[in-house]
């Protein structure tokens, strides 16, 4: 899914092609995609954008009279400029069109018309202080990987800037978070400010004033998300993972964990009490 990063430099590229610019038409082919009624979407036909702003993981653009146009691409949603095989959704300006694919058959992206701009309901990591950063953390007791891609609590982090995140920090995706002693907090707070700038920085460099085109959450650059069993660039252990239904947390035991190996729900039912509780201890296992 694309994150804070990712949506920003859409923001960016969209921005300084769309506004001033009137939408000549809108076509939707997803079935389930627009999930507004009122307004229309032909209400935005013939008026032009004056803003575009990242609402959580959502792209808003703002028209000259009052209506908002906020795109939610979800998981496998992609937007593209002039271009765009199998688009399920167009915008047509005079310079040039917007286009929405999705990949895969669970179609998720989301489309709404709405008289007033979205609003994130998370704080947003680039404007809280570390007090703010803190209650938000601490308001619900529940684990840091939870609550850094809880969209209620942060706004724009999801799974793969949050596996970069506590990479960063030196923290467990299982600790608690009523039981960070303050020390560890502002180690976090620092963290997702640094990886978020970073990324954003490195994405706007790539896309280099083009529309951003290879919006993906497995990256090269990155430390651990997606690197299952490769070398962790801090200290070489080999990357591990936890896997709940369709999402997967990336982690380096040494840097994050004490040496200690998470609990992986499906490993761990099958195993048992046989689970191994160190990376040496699974490599033994699998030599067996």
């Amino acid at each position: 899914m694309p994150e804070l990063p990712d949506i920003e430099v859409y923001v960016e590229a969209l921005r300084s092609r769309v506004v001033g610019s009137p939408l000549r038409r809108a076509t939707i082919r997803g079935p389930f995609l627009l999930r507004s009624v009122d307004p229309p979407l032909a209400a935005l036909h013939g008026h032009s954008p004056t803003e575009v702003r990242r609402a959580g993981k959502r792209i808003a653009l703002g028209f000259d009279h009052g209506l908002w146009l906020a795109v939610h691409l979800m998981i496998a949603g992609r937007l593209h400029w002039n271009g765009g095989r199998a688009a399920i959704a167009s915008f047509e300006f005079d310079s040039g069109t917007l286009s929405l694919t999705e990949a895969g058959t669970q179609h998720r992206a989301q489309i709404h018309v709405l008289h007033a701009p979205p609003q994130a309901t998370g704080i947003e990591p680039f404007d809280c202080t570390l007090e703010e950063f803190a209650a938000a953390l601490r308001g619900e007791n529940h684990t840091l990987k939870r609550s850094l891609t809880d969209p209620r609590l942060f706004s724009g982090i999801g799974n793969a800037y949050s596996d970069e995140i506590l990479h960063r920090a030196g923290l467990s995706p299982v600790a608690l978070t009523q039981k960070m002693p303050s020390e560890d907090i502002a180690r976090l707070f620092a963290a997702t400010r640094e990886v978020l700038s970073e990324w954003l920085q490195l994405l706007r460099t790539q896309a280099a004033g083009k529309f951003p085109e290879k919006v993906t959450a497995f990256r090269p650059e990155m430390a651990v998300h997606g690197r299952f069993g490769q070398p962790c660039p801090r200290c070489g252990a080999k990357v591990r993972r936890i896997r709940h239904a369709s999402n997967e947390t990336n982690y380096c035991p040494t840097c994050q964990t004490g040496g200690r190996l998470l609990a992986d729900r499906a490993l761990s039912r099958l195993l048992g009490k046989d689970w191994p509780r160190t990376p040496d201890e699974l490599e033994a296992l699998k030599l067996r």
